[in-house]
């Protein structure tokens, strides 16, 4: 259903005011006013077209969560609980009076989440570029010049191992046999969890023929599984129980027949979308994800675009569709872009792109900014480590475009509250500065 409009609190005299318990110079408090909450109470209307049943959560209370839950590296269980303690996030989500309940269940914002789509979270990205200008931590003319690169958002599975996929096969499969009522002639639960952890041992002593001979005995207890319910399938019901079974041995048929050289092999039963991307990093060789391409200023490190590529495009192909984003969500084309050589070829006619190890046709200022275009390097490193962009949680491919632009709209968050602590303590610096010089005006002495 729509969501219903927070009714205005009325006071409480038991209860005190959030805005006589915080400090009104804290920075979220002065973020919280530069965002236009009401924005997404108008347009996030239409993800709820119905007139009937319980009324959706308030639009400003999930936004702020989703805002906060990427600033600060939080999973959707730890914001909430951060929530309850903090006053400062609630004043941030719209509170009046301080509560001591939790005000939706996690699972509130996986759905939320799902309900706005791509369209809604690249509105959150818009909404923190927009306080980014009123707060002053980006500028119109850094909008004009971006650098992009790409990066690897890796996925929450486990190191992919053909034991591992094998037994988790066999295993899922015995597990929807036994709901669908199937009997099977042999299930193997006891010998295959054994093989399986024996072939492990073998890879770990170098002994690869003893290991390969576990594997191909491991990979025939999950094909005869696969058979045996085949055959028996058609006594199953038609329903929605019948359909898993259907597409899990879909599934555990193309696993059982890729090869090392197959395209588009399974890397992970649960999110078989996943690409196996090498980067040419010294400690890890491989990286089970998806590729992220990310649009940054070149002064500041804004973050102004950010998409997932599914499928590990050619870099140089993934420029047009950056660059396209980078302008709905500014509202102004950039006139500059800088990249690394893994761009070559990128067919981009509107922007001019300047490759990194160029040197003819450049002058002073270009030579400038085009050696700033590692400045981008650090800031996907603070997405990773200060953020959560080091490791997708999200479902599927769109769970991959989801996470990635909340990673940037934390990432712009984060640069936001720096930004007005430094200009507080710039402020509060002054002040002293000029109580300290007796028989100057406060307001002559910060001007001078």
């Amino acid at each position: 259903m729509k969501h219903r409009s927070r009714p205005a609190e009325q006071d409480d005299l038991l209860r005190p005011r959030l805005l006589d318990m915080i400090d009104g110079r804290h920075e979220l408090v002065r973020l919280a006013a530069l965002i236009d909450w009401s924005w997404f109470e108008r347009e996030w209307a239409g993800f709820f077209p119905a007139s009937e049943g319980r009324p959706a959560t308030n639009p400003r209370l999930v936004a702020g969560l989703m805002y906060l839950q990427h600033a600060y590296g939080l999973s959707d269980e730890a914001v909430l609980a951060r929530w309850v303690e903090n006053p400062y996030f609630q004043h941030f989500t719209g509170e009046t009076f301080f509560q001591h309940r939790l005000p939706i269940h996690p699972s509130s914002l996986s759905r939320w989440r799902s309900r706005i789509g791509e369209e809604g979270v690249e509105w959150l990205l818009s909404k923190t570029i927009e306080a980014g200008r009123a707060a002053g931590a980006v500028s119109e003319r850094s909008l004009a010049e971006i650098a992009v690169d790409t990066t690897v958002m890796e996925k929450a599975i486990a190191h992919p191992t053909d034991s591992r996929l094998y037994e988790k096969a066999r295993r899922s499969l015995v597990t929807l046999a036994e709901r669908a009522g199937i009997r099977l002639r042999q299930n193997y639960n006891r010998k295959a969890p054994r093989l399986a952890a024996q072939a492990g041992r073998h890879a770990h002593a170098r002994q690869f023929r003893r290991m390969r001979k576990a594997l191909r005995t491991l990979k025939g207890y999950t094909g005869r599984v696969l058979r045996d319910i085949g055959r028996k399938l058609g006594a199953v019901p038609a329903g929605r129980l019948r359909m898993q079974i259907e597409q899990r041995l879909a599934l555990v048929t193309r696993l059982l027949r890729q090869t090392p050289k197959s395209a588009g092999k399974i890397y992970a039963l649960h999110e078989p979308e996943v690409d196996c991307i090498s980067k040419g990093k010294a400690r890890v060789r491989y990286e089970f994800g998806t590729k992220v391409s990310i649009a940054t200023t070149l002064a500041g490190g804004f973050v102004l675009g950010m998409r997932s590529m599914p499928g590990n495009p050619y870099d140089g192909h993934t420029l047009a569709d950056t660059l396209q984003q980078v302008e709905t969500l500014t509202g102004r084309s950039p006139s500059l872009a800088v990249v690394d050589r893994g761009y070559r070829g990128h067919g981009v006619q509107g922007t001019r792109v300047l490759i990194s190890g160029t040197r003819r046709g450049l002058t002073p200022r270009l030579a400038r900014l085009l050696r700033r275009r590692s400045a981008i390097e650090p800031e996907i490193g603070h997405m990773k480590t200060d953020g959560r962009l080091a490791r997708c949680a999200l479902k599927g491919t769109l769970g991959d475009a989801l996470f990635a632009l909340l990673c940037g709209c934390g990432h712009n968050i984060r640069k936001i509250l720096a930004h007005l602590r430094a200009l507080l303590l710039a402020l509060l610096a002054s002040l002293i500065h000029a109580i300290a010089q007796p028989g100057r005006h406060p307001v002559t002495a910060r001007a001078a």
